[in-house]
């Protein structure tokens, strides 16, 4: 198992769409960078995605961060990532794999890296998935693949053996292509991303709270819990 020390392996993003936590997180030396997606900024009840991003790249200046595009229709995918790629030199532009149809983005993925473009490719769940983004991304600009290893959990899958593998395939087309472990569950899977070598993982606001956690005395935690349970029987008022 990891120690807390080991864990600085592993680049930490914090995924999220609320802009008040965005740029306290921002002041983080140990956030390396940000993603967000359309979902996280419905969520967050973000209603101009241009504002939103102009308002959080005034603040975060060298720290990476990935805003998606929202199209279905390649040409527009293609339009929205050029004017996202504008907003600044720490933008990477996040791809889906697919459109909703579940046709493939990789031609697109191919024109957009040689253009320059930073891409975090994202949505993938399958080698083969991770294969052919690796082939597209290769000898492009600076990228990132977002494997949903949290998503494959959810299916019963263990994911650690298909993130080594996915490490080994972008090691293999592009050194430079860094795969990231999204969509974690638990702060376990923190652990899991750095033993398996993972570049970066993007972890939400509740988890980077567990954080502290890492490596806590479990006889103390499990005290801790007992004092939990008292604390709230007791501020309920319960009686039998």
């Amino acid at each position: 198992m990891q120690t807390p020390n080991a864990l600085a392996r592993i680049k930490i993003f914090a995924d999220g769409a609320s802009l008040p936590a965005l740029l306290e997180l921002a002041q983080n030396p140990a956030i390396a960078g940000f993603t967000t997606n359309p979902t996280l900024m419905r969520k967050a009840g973000v209603k101009d995605y241009r504002a939103f991003a102009r308002e959080a790249l005034a603040h975060i200046v060298k720290k990476p961060i990935s805003f998606e595009v929202f199209a279905d229709d390649f040409a527009e995918m293609n339009r929205q990532a050029r004017a996202i790629a504008a907003w600044g030199d720490n933008v990477y532009v996040k791809i889906p794999i697919t459109n909703t149809k579940g046709e493939s983005a990789v031609p697109l993925v191919r024109e957009l890296t040689t253009a320059g473009v930073k891409l975090n490719v994202t949505a993938l769940c399958t080698l083969r998935q991770v294969h052919e983004t690796a082939q597209a991304l290769a000898g492009g600009a600076p990228s990132v693949i977002s494997v949903f290893a949290g998503r494959v959990a959810d299916t019963g899958r263990d994911p650690v053996p298909l993130m080594r593998a996915a490490l080994e395939i972008c090691g293999a087309a592009d050194r430079s292509i860094e795969l990231l472990w999204a969509s974690p569950r638990e702060l376990l899977n923190l652990i899991q991303a750095a033993e398996v070598g993972c570049h970066i993982i993007t972890v939400t606001h509740d988890l980077l709270k567990k954080i502290e956690l890492i490596g806590k005395d479990l006889g103390e935690f499990s005290l801790d819990t007992v004092k939990m349970f008292h604390r709230d029987a007791a501020d309920a008022g319960y009686e039998l």
